[in-house]
């Protein structure tokens, strides 16, 4: 069983940063695929941005390109999300997911990952 902890969101204004982090159980950020979701108030979990555990290749939904970045700390267990430029549309509750297999084609999708965190909400005032 993975268990998956996040912490750093808050509110702040548009133009300001925010860096999340994802605590996960032993070993999880070396054995599954590792990613960021969010959810926005009535809309679809939509997948952030995912860093696949044997190529260590990145992608990145295309509305968050060259504005956030995710990394991860394997001694720690950690992932990350470091979130600048932030505007009004990135408000949502953020998730932090795992799964051993992510097919390349469906990374985006929340049915590709086994394993979910309870989320950290950010807010982000214009």
């Amino acid at each position: 069983q993975v268990q998956l902890a996040e912490s750093g969101g808050g509110s702040v204004q548009a133009g300001g940063s925010l860096r999340l982090s994802c605590a996960a159980s032993v070993y999880s950020t070396r054995n599954h695929n590792m990613a960021w979701f969010r959810q926005a108030p009535g809309k679809e979990r939509e997948g952030v941005a995912i860093i696949y555990r044997r190529s260590g290749r990145i992608y990145y939904v295309a509305s968050v390109k060259g504005r956030f970045t995710i990394s991860q700390d394997k001694a720690v267990n950690t992932l990350y999300l470091e979130m600048n430029n932030l505007k009004p549309e990135d408000t949502a509750m953020y998730y932090c997911a795992a799964d051993p297999a992510v097919p390349l084609e469906t990374w985006f999708r929340p049915s590709s990952f086994t394993y979910w965190g309870q989320g950290t909400q950010v807010t982000v005032s214009s």
